[in-house]
């Protein structure tokens, strides 16, 4: 008896070339979720660069806190000491991210006295007396509170206000600059009120 053998059915290819595509495909989607990831963890460390550059902003305004008072106490807030980033009149500028304007500022070093700090932050800060005048007196166009509690009496934050009795509180800006790794920068002003 003799058998037939059937040659098989010539292969057409067309399960190799569905696999080389569903291969391609799972490899863009491999390198798409990839990049994904890696944006994600830098958006992530740029965040908490943001917010490392905020915490150190606090210190230099303790600093700046620390030094008025201590130019308070000795009567030393009427004329300018741009050595101690100290200015007895309004800034007449806006743009505070502008490096030109930090020149004359203080820089401050963290407790342990190393500039940049750990975290990499360089910290300065500028006061500014919110007054119109320069080298004036202090109830002279500042921007002031009264301390006195009788309803006649209240505060007044506008510049040239009525000079009040007893002295007035007299406001100041406290402006700080930190810059910190990767070019983040962060400037954080406070405005603080001395009797």
């Amino acid at each position: 008896m003799r058998t037939i053998m059937q040659t098989p059915a010539r292969q057409k290819g067309i399960v190799l070339f569905i696999s080389l595509i569903v291969l391609v495909a799972m490899t863009l989607a491999g390198i798409a979720m990839t990049r994904s990831v890696d944006t994600g963890n830098v958006i992530s460390g740029n965040v908490a660069f943001k917010q490392a550059t905020l915490a150190s902003a606090d210190r230099g305004i303790q600093a700046a806190i620390a030094w008025l008072m201590a130019g308070n106490n000795s009567g030393n807030l009427v004329s300018d000491s741009p050595s101690n980033g100290y200015y007895s009149a309004n800034a007449s500028h806006t743009d505070w991210s502008q490096a030109s304007i930090w020149d004359e500022a203080v820089e401050v070093p963290d407790a342990t006295g190393n500039s940049p700090d750990a975290a990499g932050n360089k910290v300065f800060f500028m006061i500014h007396r919110l007054c119109q005048d320069p080298n004036s007196a202090p109830n002279e166009n500042c921007a002031q509170a009264s301390k006195n509690s009788t309803s006649a009496q209240g505060g007044d934050m506008a510049v040239g206000s009525q000079p009040m009795t007893p002295p007035p509180a007299i406001y100041y800006r406290v402006s700080v600059r930190v810059e910190g790794p990767r070019e983040t920068l962060s400037v954080v002003q406070a405005n603080i009120e001395i009797q």
